[in-house]
């Protein structure tokens, strides 16, 4: 007979069809179906980690658990606190195991998407380092703002115009345009 390792509230159940289980509070409402997440397919002796098959899940209804109580006691000073509580739980009924395949579609067609943001993230920073003007330091486009700091003192006068001219047009950086403007007034 097959089951199914489910996951739930941050717990994980062993259920078969037809079979009823309480679990912490479920948003769902009574009488509505629901798939929780599948972390294993077992049966006749195999099982599949990862399977792209559903279970399907019925809310059959909403309860309270059993009270559990709650006592402090100090010794030779009369305090004594008594308190209660008890669960909000939900009991679902597992209807079926492997029922209809998860459409991955769309997450195949967002790893793609995401790979090719990066390429298109290096393309313009290419195309800023091709418009940066001559007197450039050399590879200043890349550098940080602690980098730029560490030096700016190694600079010459224009190479400090030409990196302030870019912080302004490109970058706009705090700290980057507070080092540069420092090392111009101590060089003027």
């Amino acid at each position: 007979m097959a089951y199914a390792i489910i996951t739930l509230g941050g717990k994980q159940y062993r259920v078969r069809e037809g079979e009823r289980l309480l679990v912490d509070r479920l948003p769902t409402e009574e009488g509505k179906t629901f798939h929780p997440q599948v972390l294993m397919l077992g049966g006749d002796g195999t099982f599949e980690l990862a399977p792209k098959a559903q279970v399907t899940a019925r809310v059959v209804g909403s309860q309270l658990g059993e009270k559990v109580r709650i006592g402090k006691y100090r010794a030779k000073t009369g305090y004594r606190r008594h308190t209660g509580f008890r669960a909000k739980l939900s009991q679902i009924e597992i209807e079926s195991i492997g029922g209809a395949s998860r459409k991955e579609a769309p997450a195949k067609q967002e790893a793609p998407a995401k790979q090719e943001a990066p390429a298109k993230q290096e393309a313009p920073a290419k195309q800023e380092a091709a418009a940066a003007p001559a007197k450039l330091p050399d590879g200043y486009p890349d550098l940080t703002v602690a980098g730029i700091g560490e030096q700016v003192d190694s600079w010459s006068p224009e190479q400090v115009e030409a990196a302030l001219a870019y912080e302004r047009a490109h970058a706009k950086r705090k700290g980057a345009i507070a080092a540069l403007e420092a090392k111009q007034k101590k060089g003027t």
